[in-house]
């Protein structure tokens, strides 16, 4: 795989972040009954992110949680070896909540698919609202995000890589092309 074209930069990604922050408290009339999850991996991040910006603008820190899908997964059978499970933590309570699930590419709806189902064995949620990094399309399911950073066009022969500072030590978003 070779670099395509880089999509966002460190800036561009913090600018998507705070839109995205934004976009949820307004949509929400601000952030009562509000919590995040991530989905693990990049997503965590992306979710702490956007918590620590909507901290900032209304002076009050909301609920965040990481979320392992990977027994949900459709294609777990698929999978060669023993799959690596990781921790969840959601220390809070969902039930009658508004919650943003978070997560660094939307592609073909079934990553989403399986953290709800996930997300359903912590409870009841008021509303489940998608805030993603980057939108690919090429939906398999009927899945949308309710909040975007960026909608990238992109053919099924290439990929979208999330680089973030805390897993990878550089912030950008390239596609790659197969070679």
């Amino acid at each position: 795989m070779k670099e395509k074209a880089k999509i966002l930069d460190k800036e561009g990604v913090q600018r998507a972040v705070t839109r995205i922050a934004h976009e949820i408290i307004e949509k929400n009339n601000g952030i009562n009954e509000l919590c995040l999850v991530g989905i693990r991996n990049r997503g965590v991040y992306i979710a702490k992110r956007i918590a620590d910006c909507i901290g900032k603008i209304e002076s009050k820190q909301v609920p965040t949680g990481a979320l392992d899908i990977t027994l949900y997964r459709d294609d777990l059978a698929l999978a060669s070896g023993q799959p690596l499970v990781r921790k969840t933590e959601i220390d809070f309570d969902i039930n009658n909540k508004t919650l943003v699930l978070v997560d660094d590419v939307l592609y073909t709806g079934r990553t989403i698919r399986a953290a709800l189902d996930a997300l359903i064995d912590f409870g009841r949620p008021k509303t489940i609202q998608l805030a993603v990094l980057i939108d690919r399309g090429h939906r398999e399911l009927p899945i949308r995000a309710d909040f975007v950073g960026k909608n990238i066009p992109t053919s099924r022969k290439e990929s979208v890589e999330v680089h973030l500072l805390e897993p990878d030590g550089r912030d950008e978003v390239v596609i790659m092309e197969k070679d």
